[in-house]
């Protein structure tokens, strides 16, 4: 059987939209717009050098 009471007390409810959205707005990520800028950088050094 289930131990309803056992279980509600290791519930942890998951975040709200806009919790998630505030979390995750707050991590530095890479999009792909970082990417190319950074392919188009390496790639203008690279010509200079050689």
């Amino acid at each position: 059987m289930i131990d309803y009471e056992e279980e509600l007390k290791k519930f942890e409810p998951s975040l709200d939209v806009t919790d998630a959205e505030g979390v995750i707005s707050q991590q530095e990520l890479t999009d792909m717009l970082d990417i190319l800028q950074e392919i188009l950088r390496d790639s203008r050094n690279s010509a200079r050098k050689g």
